[in-house]
């Protein structure tokens, strides 16, 4: 399965990470492991081996042949890995909605590549999958995360209370939305 969507404009493209992508894929964790901690779940060692990232890369192939998820990577035009963006918990029936969630490398962040990112993932969620709803939740105090979300339509619906587990410690989300109505598929 290959589905690979390019922003020429911004010199980038993203395209489903497959198994060859699997130690790049480690050295962008292992260089923005310190960073990231504080926007993520507390890790344990193995994750940040060749083995737990190639194990992660199967299980999300699969997971896009079920359409349960999708993990792309965010790659610059000459090939480079610089992030990842994945549409998960993939609810059909009278339901239409996926999870976004997205990181980046922090020497990449700042240069409009991750807002380009949502806005093919978007295009991708919308006009081949169909959904009827993209969410996202974010850390309050993440601005960055919130400027690429409003950047693309998004709207903030509220706090989740404790929602997720981040750094050893459970904290509040703001989430944020956008439907295929308000026409971000574009």
């Amino acid at each position: 399965m290959s589905f690979i969507f390019h922003d020429h404009a911004q010199g980038m493209y993203i395209a489903l990470l497959e198994l060859q992508h699997t130690d790049e894929l480690l050295q962008l964790r292992l260089r923005n492991r310190i960073h990231h901690q504080l926007f993520e779940p507390l890790r344990d060692e193995e994750y940040f081996t060749i083995g737990s990232q190639r194990q992660l890369i199967r299980q999300r192939l699969e997971d896009a042949e079920q359409d349960r998820a999708y993990m792309f990577g965010i790659f610059l035009h000459d090939g480079t890995l610089i992030g990842q963006i994945t549409l998960s918990n993939i609810v059909r029936g009278v339901g239409q909605y996926a999870d976004l969630g997205y990181w980046m490398d922090t020497g990449q962040q700042g240069r409009g590549y991750m807002s380009a990112a949502v806005r093919l993932v978007l295009q991708f969620a919308f006009r081949v999958l169909a959904l009827h709803r993209v969410q996202a939740s974010i850390l309050p105090h993440n601005t960055g995360s919130r400027r690429v979300l409003e950047k693309n339509g998004f709207q903030a619906e509220g706090i989740a209370r404790r929602y997720i587990k981040i750094n050893g410690e459970w904290q509040d989300h703001r989430v944020y939305a956008i439907l295929t109505d308000d026409g971000a598929d574009g």
